[in-house]
């Protein structure tokens, strides 16, 4: 006999940071449509080709790493989800990712010809150290067998840790009070991808935190070990991109300060010395989830007049 079909119900909640993180995540919500880009093309104009060419390549990869988990990411994780609004988070989570991954074609549409934007996509289909990393997770999310706390694993790094070689560059120019209006989608997606990372990395160690402790050892090995495999592919990556503006090694700070946090995420331990102090300060600076723009006719800013609203810190998740 098949068993009846059960309505979720908000109001008996399984586990709070359920209902915490969809309240979050709602009063987040946000649409790349009201941010005025146009804004930024003198700055633009400004820049030489090599910097173009950074801006428009890192927003190549990161729309590729945002169609990756909006179109498998989320999909895979709600194989193994524990509650009906776990689901229902997780929906939210894969909405917001295709936003982001649409977000960035409005970018593109502003800033570039059409023969520029026809170059990005061709390269970023191909390039090899993207791909790479595109892949890796990838193959992780789509393998039936995969245990589901290593499909947790790679959520976190790419959320968490891969997208930031990308966040750099807009962060930089934001610093330098470039580029502000494209910057400032790029800080209410790391609004969003801080709760995404948290909330992940919680219901990963809820789970682990259930497991014998051979278990455990068994995962973390696993997860150092892919960390390090992400690592190595990042740095040909990062060489690869901003080499011939002379940021790598800032990067690639960047990017190790990044995994720390991944793992944080997950409750596990650092991995890399770099700390928040060894990062570029002008970047920590944009990482701010503060908001910027206004629109005084419809009294609606670029989140929503949601812009005091802060991502979830650590302690929110402490379980």
């Amino acid at each position: 006999m098949t068993e009846n079909y059960k309505a979720i119900n908000w109001n008996a909640i399984d586990d709070q940071i359920d209902k915490a993180t969809w309240e979050k995540l709602t009063e987040q919500f946000w649409l790349d449509t009201r941010i005025p880009l146009s804004n930024d093309l003198s700055d633009w104009r400004e820049l030489d080709d090599d910097h173009k060419w950074v801006v428009a390549h890192v927003f190549g990869g990161l729309t590729l790493l945002d169609t990756l988990q909006s179109q498998e990411g989320m999909a895979s994780l709600r194989h193994d989800v524990k509650t009906q609004h776990e689901t229902a988070v997780l929906n939210n989570i894969q909405f917001m990712e295709s936003v982001h991954a649409k977000s960035y074609s409005s970018i593109f549409s502003t800033l570039n010809t059409p023969d520029e934007i026809e170059e990005v996509f061709n390269w970023t289909d191909t390039e090899e150290f993207l791909q790479n990393k595109a892949i890796k997770i990838e193959s992780i999310y789509s393998d039936p067998l995969m245990d589901p706390l290593k499909k947790k694993i790679a959520s976190v790094f790419l959320e968490t840790f891969l997208f930031y070689s990308g966040f750099y560059t807009p962060l930089y120019y934001l610093g330098h009070n470039k580029l502000a209006n494209v910057a400032e989608i790029i800080k209410l997606i790391l609004r969003d991808e801080s709760v995404h990372g948290t909330y992940i990395g919680y219901k990963f160690q809820v789970s682990f935190n259930q497991l014998d402790d051979s278990k455990k050892q068994e995962l973390k090995d696993w997860m150092y070990d892919f960390l390090y495999q992400l690592y190595s592919n990042e740095e040909n990556y990062t060489h690869m991109l901003y080499d011939q503006t002379g940021w790598t090694e800032d990067v690639l700070t960047f990017i190790r300060y990044n995994a720390n946090k991944a793992l944080m995420n997950l409750g596990q331990d650092p991995l890399f010395p770099d700390t928040a102090e060894n990062v570029n300060p002008v970047v920590m600076n944009g990482i701010s989830t503060t908001t910027a723009n206004h629109d005084f006719f419809s009294q609606v800013g670029n989140g929503y007049l949601l812009g005091n609203v802060e991502a979830m810190n650590d302690s929110d998740y402490d379980i």
